[in-house]
């Protein structure tokens, strides 16, 4: 029987499913809003690949640490502002932007621009950059909950104006938007 109120096994479904991460994988994660969603990425590079989050401050890396921890995954985190990223160019073949807590969003303009720039240099050519936002809330679910990505920040925009190529919305789902680039080869 299906009930629509019952949670899912795995809440972390979605967006590793979204992100595509795969086995062997060089994974950054820009941001830690939530270290479950990070660790259960993280855990799909396996021993072959590699997973690294950057996070703005000390209690963010400690919650990204406290998850991967619990996830039993190995995860390097590093502490840096996501305008000056320390990771080095062309590492990595995805890079996961979570500005589900307004990372980017309620950056200034320019730091923006600088912080997508960062993204898109960590990558390889042909590495894929995925931006994982808050969606709107309609109807009542908008009176009753705040979204938290930052005013004005359109992730299609920001990555098409930076020279990320293929551009697009993937979803829009459980009050998530996926949006996806691609550094030209």
């Amino acid at each position: 029987m299906l009930n629509p109120f019952r949670r899912r096994d795995d809440p972390y479904m979605l967006v590793v499913g979204m992100t595509g991460v795969k086995m062997g994988d060089r994974v950054v994660q820009i941001g830690c809003a939530h270290g479950g969603r990070m660790a259960a990425i993280a855990s799909k590079v396996g021993l072959s690949g590699q997973a690294t989050t950057v996070v703005p401050d000390a209690a963010t890396a400690e919650r990204a640490r406290k998850a991967a921890s619990q996830a039993g995954v190995l995860v390097d985190v590093e502490v840096a502002p996501p305008m000056r990223l320390p990771i080095g160019d062309a590492a990595f073949d995805l890079a996961i932007v979570d500005d589900t807590s307004g990372l980017l969003g309620l950056l200034r303009a320019e730091d923006r621009v600088a912080a997508v720039r960062e993204t898109l240099r960590g990558l390889r050519p042909g590495g894929r950059a995925i931006v994982i936002g808050a969606a709107p809330r309609g109807g009542l679910g908008a009176i009753f909950t705040r979204v938290q990505s930052g005013p004005g920040f359109d992730a299609q925009a920001a990555l098409q104006a930076e020279g990320f190529r293929s551009v697009r919305q993937l979803a829009e789902r459980d009050g998530l938007v996926f949006t996806e680039g691609i550094k030209a080869r």
